[in-house]
């Protein structure tokens, strides 16, 4: 590349994408491509953009472009169920989600590549629920032309794919709503209707929904039957501390092993999940039926996703697992429950 005025430029190959952002019209895109021969007609124009100078080729290939450097990494970090654009647009390249997922990313090989200090790839928070098409990440250099040296790092770094989206491998739930005072018709259940809801959204079929009452044995038994019938049980009520909160225990009974009772979260300190052998059972607590995002929400992607989530991973969700209580909420675009 070699750097020229403006007027020199004309008739020239332009070396780099040249951006124009118009305030008034609220709007940020390429001017000019990377290729583009400058006419006389233009120069006005590219001053109007604050360019007295700009680069064009000059036939010198030392060194390696943004554009190229961007179409080298992009098909290295994008993993399975991952597309990306097959053109840059300023030097960039964004990432999409190629279907309904849990996004993926390796965070501490994420962390070194963008320790290289020339290259930024900034992506979405691990392990968040996507919807097929949703940029999840972007990648481009900062300078104009870095070294072949940097890309040499970038391509060990990126020996195996960064990003990637697992598919939802769970197609059906079943809810147990537990509580005498719901079954009995003293108050109306507002748990099915809500979870029916959550779970169509991910596309997830409700193959059973039944109301039982405080009954530790019926409790267990449905417990039971609701495992060997679908992919996910979900039960609520009889998750806090009342004498009459037994649904743990009759999910212990019916054999779901824990591995930590409640999680620290907010709202939703209360939430249970335990497996019977692979199938999830999880306690959801009446947090759900006020608050629009629970630790429900939080760790229902993976779940769907099949992942078995540890105590560990409860743990770590601990750093951002306090809602800040929005007025309106806009989970998931918010920091809650990142981790």
């Amino acid at each position: 590349m070699k750097k020229v005025t403006v007027e020199e430029a004309i008739g020239k190959i332009l070396a780099y994408d040249i951006t124009e952002v118009n305030k008034e019209k609220g709007t940020k895109g390429r001017a000019y491509k990377r290729g583009h021969i400058i006419q006389e007609t233009e120069i006005e124009h590219l001053k109007s953009l604050g360019r007295k100078t700009i680069f064009i080729e000059d036939g010198d290939d030392s060194g390696i472009h943004e554009e190229d450097a961007a179409k080298m990494t992009a098909p290295l970090a994008a993993g399975a169920n991952i597309l990306f654009d097959k053109e840059t647009v300023e030097g960039k390249v964004s990432f999409y989600a190629e279907i309904d997922g849990l996004f993926k990313v390796d965070e501490e090989r994420l962390y070194e590549l963008n320790l290289l200090g020339t290259t930024s790839l900034p992506t979405i928070h691990n392990n968040l629920g996507v919807k097929r098409g949703k940029q999840v990440a972007a990648f481009r250099i900062i300078p104009l032309v870095c070294e072949k040296e940097v890309m040499d790092r970038v391509k060990e770094i990126l020996h195996v794919p960064l990003l990637s989206v697992k598919p939802y491998l769970l197609k059906t739930a079943a809810i147990l709503v537990t509580g005498s005072e719901v079954y009995e018709g003293i108050i109306k259940d507002g748990f099915g209707p809500m979870l029916r809801a959550k779970m169509e959204s991910y596309g997830i079929d409700v193959v059973d929904y039944r109301i039982v009452p405080d009954d530790l044995d019926i409790v267990r038994d449905a417990v039971k039957e609701l495992a060997g019938k679908s992919d996910l049980v979900i039960t609520t009520g009889g998750t806090s501390v009342d004498p009459d909160d037994i649904t743990a225990q009759a999910m212990y009974d019916a054999g779901v092993r824990y591995e930590m009772k409640g999680t620290p979260i907010q709202p939703g300190n209360n939430f249970t999940l335990g497996y019977i052998d692979s199938t999830p059972v999880c306690a959801v607590p009446a947090a759900a039926l006020h608050f629009s995002a629970t630790s429900l929400d939080i760790l229902l992607p993976r779940m769907l996703a099949g992942e078995k989530v540890t105590k560990v991973d409860l743990a770590k969700l601990a750093h951002g697992g306090l809602c800040h209580f929005c007025k309106k909420c806009v989970y998931p675009i918010c920091p809650f429950g990142r981790g």
